[in-house]
């Protein structure tokens, strides 16, 4: 834990933590969590006081931003993980197979699962359509895009697969996997019969 020391000029400490923070917010599209304070020995009282100097800008219940860093189209999808307070949470289903750009699905919610170990989540999100899924992932069901933790091809497919996403968009979705190698041609067969078994039901 850090040593805070009475007789630091209090700014100066303040900009020493705002630093910490910038570093973690670096890989997080600008965003920092009070999670990220604690695993650094930081009181998470010192995000309300950067944010009360407009350092920092209070995002959602223990997630914050800081106001210099470029804004992007992905933003929201970077806050939804980091609002779970999962460190396993990933983007997943409809979102990740748009994010993926494996078929011309466009997704009426935004779609991050969790772990199955994770308490129900009671607080109310920020994020108007947010929709949370609890499941316990593989570490090769896991995966990144743009910076982003997000389910891997295949396990968002049978993810949608399982959700009863539209099947015309579930064949296009493997065969775009297959043709960027992003699943082999024994994958890619798998998931073929799962969907038609589906379609069978």
């Amino acid at each position: 834990m850090r040593q805070q020391n009475d007789t630091e000029n209090g700014i100066v400490l303040l900009m020493t933590i705002r630093d910490e923070l910038w570093d973690v917010a670096v890989d997080q599209y600008g965003y920092v969590t009070t999670a990220n304070s604690k695993d650094l020995g930081i009181n998470r009282v010192e995000l309300a006081k950067l944010a009360s100097r407009d350092a920092l800008v209070h995002i959602s219940q223990g997630v914050y931003r800081f106001p210099q860093w470029p804004v992007s189209a992905n933003d929201h999808l970077m806050e939804a993980i980091l609002w779970t307070r999962d460190p396993s949470a990933v983007l997943s289903h409809d979102t990740a197979l748009d994010v993926l750009d494996l078929c011309d699905i466009n997704p009426i919610a935004l779609h991050v699962t969790v772990s199955g170990r994770t308490y129900p989540i009671r607080r109310r999100s920020p994020l108007p359509g947010l929709m949370i899924h609890s499941e316990d992932l593989r570490s090769d069901q896991r995966g990144w895009w743009e910076g982003i933790p997000t389910v891997t091809a295949a396990t968002a497919i049978e993810q949608g697969i399982a959700s009863a996403v539209r099947s015309d968009l579930l064949r296009q979705a493997i065969s775009t996997a297959h043709r960027r190698s992003m699943i082999d041609g024994p994958t890619s067969e798998r998931l073929r019969d799962y969907l038609e078994k589906r379609i069978l039901q």
